[in-house]
């Protein structure tokens, strides 16, 4: 009898170890998990799928749009401005009430909210996420792995993230390898204001514009800040501002000095671009490099030869595709799934082929069509499909 017991006893402790190890978790810090949820990221659990989202971050709202997945957004904070989020209601943080009556249980945030605001949401029974923005390309991982699985779980959302994430990089790295090779280093900068805001070397967009292959004259910077001394000393040959900026360096006393200045080679830029940490990186060190090395936009692609040669409708992975119409943002047909095969059989395409012409479409058509010596429209119209569907085609290869 007392052997029975002990084996019971023993059984029993075996058993809530067991539970123990199994835990709550989905910890998404040491990769995907087993199931989608619960899932833990951070100090915060998700037990199940939000029933809405509301983004109260341009940068996380970037990412959300960046993997297709703003179908779960509810409300936004007034500085999201992206155009595909321009239904959605402004919420603040103060609104705990209000988000909730929008539908929305989870609260995607890059600032965390003061203890009162806290304390509102937990008694509106709504989750608060609060999610760093990326500091360099390994943590751009990190990054979309917490946004996607809040949304989507540690599995679905995380491998979903994982893709998204590698696939900026990956077209990064094919720009990179087109760019052409010269024995005199080109220098820029690109400046926030005339105040000393710079893009320094211990940024993320510090790495798109050596990703464009040049030289950040700001390199020695931290924290997103250079004297204007110091930046007059490395003398950048090129530099890049945000919309407005390029007037106020003409009328400064010290910016004036720069040769880039003196010479006419500022140029202005989106200024999302280089504060966002979406699909939008692509554009900046697209933009970059075509300013410096203006070759890469006049029609040839990567290997130097003309992207206008024979262009009848192709058979590829999606069968005869009717290459004389014009596919855009917006469209959902059978079309757009064809042209979404195929721009996945050649390596372009980083979410589900689905039939519909959103976000993350448009960026893998401007991926194809700037590696393939086409104008990065984003429209895929005739000559686009007809180079996407030809036998002359430029796959995207991987490192």
């Amino acid at each position: 009898m007392l052997k029975k017991l002990t084996a019971l006893f023993l059984s029993a402790i075996l058993a809530a170890g067991m539970l123990m190890a199994c835990g709550p978790k989905n910890d998404i810090s040491s990769g995907a998990g087993e199931k989608d949820f619960p899932v833990k990221i951070g100090e915060v659990t998700i037990n199940q799928e939000p029933s809405g989202v509301a983004v109260l971050s341009p940068n996380l709202a970037d990412v959300i749009l960046t993997m297709d997945y703003e179908v779960s957004l509810k409300a936004k904070s007034a500085d999201c401005t992206q155009s595909d989020l321009a239904v959605l209601p402004n919420v603040t943080m103060d609104e705990a009430q209000k988000i909730k009556d929008l539908g929305a249980n989870l609260v995607l945030t890059d600032t965390k909210p003061p203890e009162a605001q806290m304390e509102a949401f937990n008694k509106a029974g709504i989750t608060v996420l609060t999610i760093a923005k990326a500091t360099g390309r390994e943590d751009l991982d990190r990054l979309y792995s917490q946004v996607g699985s809040a949304l989507k779980g540690a599995k679905t959302g995380y491998e979903h993230s994982k893709k998204a994430s590698q696939s900026i990089f990956l077209t990064i790295d094919d720009i990179s390898r087109i760019i052409p090779k010269s024995n005199k280093p080109i220098t820029v900068a690109y400046l926030y204001d005339t105040d000393g805001g710079v893009v320094t070397g211990d940024t993320l967009q510090g790495k798109l514009i050596e990703a464009a292959g040049l030289i950040n004259a700001a390199s020695d910077g931290t924290g997103n800040k250079m004297p204007v001394n110091e930046l007059l000393i490395a003398n950048p040959q090129y530099i890049f501002c945000p919309t407005g900026v390029k007037a106020k360096l003409a009328e400064s006393p010290e910016y004036k000095k720069l040769d880039a200045v003196k010479s006419g080679k500022v140029y202005e830029m989106d200024p999302k671009l280089m504060l966002l940490q979406g699909r939008g990186m692509v554009d900046a060190v697209t933009f970059i490099a075509g300013k410096v090395y203006p070759q890469l936009l006049e029609g040839t692609n990567a290997s130097g030869t003309s992207s206008t040669g024979s262009a009848s409708p192709g058979t590829g992975a999606s069968g005869t595709f009717d290459t004389s119409i014009t596919l855009k943002k917006g469209d959902k047909n059978d079309n757009v799934l064809k042209m979404q095969n195929r721009l996945q059989e050649l390596g372009y395409m980083f979410v589900k082929p689905s039939g519909e012409f959103a976000e993350g479409t448009e960026q893998s058509v401007k991926d194809f069509q700037f590696l393939n010596g086409l104008p990065a429209t984003g429209v895929a119209e005739p000559k686009t499909l007809q180079k996407l569907f030809s036998d002359n085609v430029k796959k995207r290869t991987t490192p």
